[in-house]
């Protein structure tokens, strides 16, 4: 069997659409396949590396306002197309699966015009353009939020699935979690992080933070600052005359145990992508919940206010976002355990921890045999 699976531009559709093709090799061993991307996206690089088959095509997102570019970026998606049809004549695909982003636009409406099997998933409470306007040419399209199914005008294919995470959230203990943060298993602890190259503003916020969390010896803090933001952050904690380096603080760079960090947390702080959300949610952790504020279409303060409507996060925008307000929503969740306990069992119940597995089935159940 042969599959084709597309999604690019961001790693919010490229992962998703990486777990999808390592589920079905996983599950079917003798399936062959092919990721199809942009030639100058993150997924040229990122899907080689996986031992993945990779091709490439015309593609670039439209700009916002009209403009000459806008035209070029038209004659870059028809080139696209021609590509891309190339690509299934030479490949004959039996499935192909697009995860959003600009160039599952041309890859997946030439399959579904050629009568190819064809899905989509979409990650975002509120879908984006691309997967709105295919949605309608493809057989099923699989959701992560029940949120997003209201803003597509194709109820019957879709499919509320949940997103991938990766198998080892949820699994591990509190006390296996702690041990490998170097933190006590029996002590709240917060998880702060922006992804790997951090959020500013959360970083400037968390300062003021710590000063008041100084009262409070029994709280611990595992606080990823990123990469990018990693030195001026360490230099602020030090102008300030915070002692940032305690038994209990682990500030880091870069946080790689992402699955032990969650295990051992009592409450998660940060950025509101579809991906970060379906790990809280799969690992039970209310969540504070800042979303990036020019994520496209908006979509992330969108994913985080269907948590807080379930009761599971509550919500801070980044304009809104200082040292104070972020202290006042800590403070008034630390004082009351009890709800803190109600909201990871709200994220619990939304959590998918079987959604590859759901994705895998309908992929199979879909394709030409």
């Amino acid at each position: 069997m042969r599959i084709i699976v597309t999604g690019g531009g961001t790693g919010g559709h490229i992962y998703p659409a990486l777990a999808i093709a390592k589920g079905i090799l996983a599950r079917n061993p003798n399936s062959e396949i092919l990721y199809v991307g942009t030639k100058e996206g993150m997924e040229a690089r990122l899907v080689p590396e996986e031992g993945i088959d990779f091709r490439g095509v015309s593609g670039q997102g439209l700009p916002r306002r009209l403009s000459l570019e806008t035209l070029k970026v038209g004659a870059k998606s028809f080139k696209a197309l021609w590509e891309t049809k190339q690509i299934f004549k030479t490949y004959k695909p039996d499935l192909v699966v697009g995860t959003g982003g600009y160039v599952s636009g041309p890859v997946v409406l030439t399959a579904a015009l050629f009568g190819i099997p064809t899905l989509l998933h979409e990650q975002n409470a509120l879908p984006g353009i691309t997967n709105k306007t295919l949605a309608r040419f493809v057989r099923k399209v699989m959701v992560t939020f029940p949120e997003s199914i209201a803003h597509f005008g194709v109820r019957k294919k879709l499919v509320l699935t949940g997103l991938p995470v990766r198998p080892e959230i949820g699994t591990i203990s509190r006390a296996q979690g702690a041990k490998r943060m170097g933190l006590q298993p029996e002590q709240l602890t917060l998880l702060v992080t922006g992804g790997s190259r951090g959020a500013r503003s959360i970083n400037q916020a968390m300062p003021a933070v710590l000063k008041k969390l100084l009262d409070y010896p029994e709280v611990q803090v595992i606080w990823a600052t990123g990469k990018a933001t990693y030195d001026e952050t360490i230099k602020a904690l030090s102008e300030s005359g915070i002692m940032w380096q305690r038994k209990n603080w682990k500030i880091l760079e870069y946080l790689k145990d992402v699955p032990e960090a969650l295990a051992c947390s009592d409450l998660f702080i940060g950025r509101a992508g579809a991906t970060t959300l379906a790990e809280i949610m799969v690992a039970g952790k209310p969540g504070v919940l800042i979303p990036y504020p020019f994520a496209a279409e908006n979509h992330q303060e969108y994913n985080a206010r269907a948590l807080e409507k379930d009761g599971a996060g509550r919500v801070i925008l980044d304009a809104e976002l200082t040292g104070d307000t972020l202290w006042q929503m800590i403070q008034g969740l630390l004082a009351k355990p009890e709800e803190l306990e109600k909201m990871a069992n709200a994220a619990l119940k939304l959590g998918q921890p079987n959604a590859l597995e759901k994705i895998v089935n309908i992929c199979l159940e879909t394709a030409w045999k």
